[in-house]
């Protein structure tokens, strides 16, 4: 069956205080859309769809032809958002995937198990919840006697009691296109905030005698929504980790990996060691058998196996041979001290 992926990212973002929209703000490196939009990518052959509104020529700028565009010219809420697409992909696919740009660290596991498991029953809507202790703002699941979950309850209009409700909704639905459209026209506004909710189609699929499946995981870092800088950072901090980890899991040493930072793009070879304080930024490429010293910081370097790398040294854009001690504050393309490196 033919899958798409719907990527809400029309939303400001105003506790970013920020200039930047918010699906714009960088994330190790990279503006967060970028992560959604991979992500789609992984998941699906289809191109996905982005729902742009604030600075959508900047978000078009960023992402070109990685994806189609529709926009939500008035913020009318998550229902209002994917009914724009309505006019792009109906009867173009089979199944819509539904989550938001603001949700970085989602991971492509998690997505597969949410369409693996609409696959297996005949509702048509299957969503990912979340089971955690920190609401975080998200809303509550309410299931029925037999487990059925039979609504979603947005936190701001949850009673006290709904509001003990530990598991939550991640944002993340996979829909029958066939249904969807007709469900989305039928949504009502938020007597509270007079916005369209997506999370809605889970009372109407209910209404209509239809099932709604729910895939839970425990990984609140995989659904943490960034919405401020202090987000922002915290999803640093895990994105860190997971690729630190990722490294480490592939032969790379790390001394002190709590201080070792490297971006998306960088690629390490197994048996290379590095030391607490490395930087490792761009596209660098570090062969086997390399040695990075205390407080070295290399962007967009390509350096030769065994070379040694000495503590607080500065490389960038150079290409090092193999075999070669560096040592000294900086280096770069043109300038750099040692006879054997070039620019690239």
């Amino acid at each position: 069956m033919k899958l798409t992926a719907v990527i809400l990212a029309a939303g400001k973002g105003t506790r970013m205080r920020s200039p930047l929209p918010k699906v714009l703000q960088p994330l190790a490196g990279k503006p967060m859309v970028r992560y959604s939009v991979s992500l789609a990518q992984r998941l699906s052959p289809e191109k996905p769809v982005l729902v742009i509104g604030h600075g959508a020529d900047l978000v078009r700028a960023e992402i070109a032809d990685q994806a189609r565009y529709v926009v939500q010219s008035q913020q009318l809420g998550t229902g209002h958002a994917v009914l724009q697409t309505r006019s792009l992909l109906a009867r173009q696919t089979d199944l819509v995937i539904v989550f938001a740009a603001d949700m970085p660290l989602l991971t492509v596991d998690l997505l597969r198990q949410v369409v693996a498991a609409h696959s297996q029953h005949q509702g048509p809507l299957t969503l990912l919840t979340v089971i955690s202790p920190n609401p975080r703002g998200f809303g509550r699941i309410v299931r029925d006697g037999q487990d059925q979950v039979l609504a979603i309850v947005e936190e701001v209009e949850a009673t006290p009691e709904q509001k003990r409700i530990h598991e939550l909704n991640a944002g993340v639905y996979c829909f029958d296109a066939e249904w969807l459209w007709p469900a989305l026209e039928r949504l009502q506004p938020s007597p509270t905030k007079g916005e369209y909710y997506l999370t809605d189609t889970v009372a109407l699929a209910n209404a209509d005698g239809l099932s709604v499946m729910a895939v839970a995981t425990e990984d609140a870092d995989a659904v943490l929504g960034v919405n401020s800088k202090v987000h922002l950072s915290e999803a640093e901090r895990v994105l860190r980790q997971r690729i630190n980890h990722a490294w480490m899991s592939a032969g790379v040493t790390m001394i002190d990996p709590d201080t070792t930072y490297i971006m998306p793009d960088v690629h390490i070879a197994p048996g290379v060691e590095l030391w607490p304080g490395v930087h490792l930024l761009g596209q660098t490429d570090i062969q086997t058998g390399c040695v990075i010293g205390p407080g070295a910081v290399l962007q967009n370097v390509r350096l030769g196996a065994r070379t040694r790398v000495g503590t607080h040294v500065v490389l960038h854009d150079v290409e090092i041979p193999a075999d070669q001690v560096i040592s000294g504050e900086s280096a770069t393309g043109e300038n750099a001290e040692h006879s054997t490196i070039t620019g690239i």
